[in-house]
């Protein structure tokens, strides 16, 4: 496709969202990677949280992270670019092993899966032997692999509910896992870091102090704002948000979710509280409906991604994503148990 063409493509969806010169900057770097995507046999996957020019002009496929890495291993292509974050492309080699994945960024970590290491779980294992552990899709592979099982945003009730177990350890997310608390109706702790009192409290949730640094700082006071100004405006909010934020909200659901319920009601304004990339992109594909965000609260690792690191990345084989084997197969394991439930799987990252 020529950069007229990819322009064209481009001005057509974002032409109310983009200034023309930036469209027609970005429109040759999008054809330029599209060449190198097609010269490399690659595939690209963009995640919601792209800014709109890159997630509107190079992604093959777009979406959950989950979702994207299991589309990435039904093609035949050999390179995997995923445009997201450190842990969803470990995903992507957790599932595809015999792929070249990349990450068009040198770092692009995420506060919640930094929040635990493997060691950690591993003391958490032997301070309550016996007791399953759950863990959120948005960690990373040595986490996975001393995983019983994984979970989604959108799954995680099911997950928790399909173990039929008194007592569950569900990590690392505190707010999804009180959330769940909330919905599944256990009661939770958060035990510290050296054993004391509250190993004797009864429980039967245990959960971890792990928190997104972009959904952590929304709160009750900014649907206020908003619902004073905007009394028709309907509020979703991602289940990494504070469960006060959840339940004064109309809806909580994963990226795509969000996505789909803008998509499926009539209403002509909503709130969407996760990060503002996401409602740029809703508001490229749905130009009758206003989206309100609040874009002082961004997420510094996802911003990493650019085009021109994208296009570097397939230039250059740059930032080649490696997951040990050992650790590839126990955490490809704990994936699979989720999948086998059959409960959705859509991620919340």
């Amino acid at each position: 496709m020529t950069v007229a063409e990819t322009f064209a493509d481009m001005q057509a969806v974002l032409g109310h969202l983009v200034p023309e010169f930036e469209l027609l900057a970005k429109a040759e770097l999008a054809a330029e990677i599209n060449q190198l995507k097609a010269e490399r046999n690659a595939v690209i996957l963009g995640h919601n949280y792209m800014e709109p020019t890159l997630f509107y002009s190079v992604p093959d496929f777009k979406g959950d992270s989950l979702e994207l890495s299991r589309k990435a291993a039904e093609t035949d292509k050999d390179i995997i670019v995923f445009c997201g974050v450190r842990f969803m492309a470990e995903t992507a080699k957790i599932l595809s092993p015999e792929k070249t994945v990349l990450l068009p960024a040198k770092v692009a970590g995420c506060s919640l899966a930094a929040s635990i290491t493997a060691d950690d779980v591993r003391q958490l294992k032997a301070r309550y032997p016996g007791v399953p552990v759950v863990t959120y899709i948005n960690t990373y592979a040595d986490v996975k692999a001393e995983t019983d099982i994984c979970c989604t945003s959108s799954n995680a009730k099911a997950v928790v509910e399909s173990l039929n177990t008194d007592s569950i350890i569900f990590l690392p997310d505190e707010f999804l896992a009180k959330n769940v608390a909330r919905e599944t109706g256990k009661h939770i702790i958060f035990p510290t870091k050296t054993p004391k009192a509250d190993d004797e409290i009864e429980y039967e949730l245990i959960g971890w102090h792990g928190r997104c640094e972009v959904h952590e700082k929304f709160t009750v006071e900014d649907i206020d704002n908003a619902r004073r100004q905007f009394p028709d405006v309907l509020v979703l909010a991602h289940p990494e948000c504070p469960p006060d934020v959840v339940e004064a909200s109309d809806y909580s659901g994963s990226t795509t979710a969000m996505v789909n319920y803008v998509q499926d009601h009539d209403s002509p304004r909503f709130l969407i509280l996760t990060e503002c990339s996401m409602a740029d992109n809703i508001l490229a594909e749905n130009p009758g409906k206003e989206l309100l965000r609040m874009c002082s609260i961004r997420c510094p690792h996802m911003n990493e991604i650019t085009m021109e690191e994208t296009r570097d990345s397939l230039k250059y084989t740059q930032y080649v994503i490696d997951v040990p084997e050992d650790i590839r197969v126990r955490a490809r394991a704990s994936v699979d148990r989720m999948l086998a439930i059959g409960a959705p799987v859509a991620s919340a990252d």
